[in-house]
């Protein structure tokens, strides 16, 4: 969720939400970092594999600026619809 919303704001205009673009990616890197992995479901580990070092790119890229914030926008909300999507197909525990 947090990544959808982050690629809408830069898609809105990067400069002027740059404070809560920030705000929100520190709290994501955060939270990526408080999750136990060994908890995370057998099926979702390759997604997860995949993400990681995406995420580590479009967090350093957040936090120096994009070059192309549309494209950075875009990859953002496109993660954040994937992610949402996998894990809807897991099964309830």
């Amino acid at each position: 969720m947090n990544l959808n919303r982050i690629g809408n704001w830069a898609a809105d205009g990067f400069d002027a939400k740059q404070k809560r673009i920030l705000l929100f990616l520190n709290q994501t890197n955060d939270y990526i970092h408080t999750i136990d992995h060994a908890s995370i479901p057998k099926q979702f580990h390759p997604t997860m594999q995949v993400f990681l070092p995406i995420f580590r790119r479009l967090y350093n890229e957040g936090i120096s600026k994009p070059k192309q914030t549309d494209v950075w926008a875009e990859q953002l909300m496109t993660w954040g619809n994937i992610l949402t999507h996998r894990a809807s197909l897991l099964p309830n525990t």
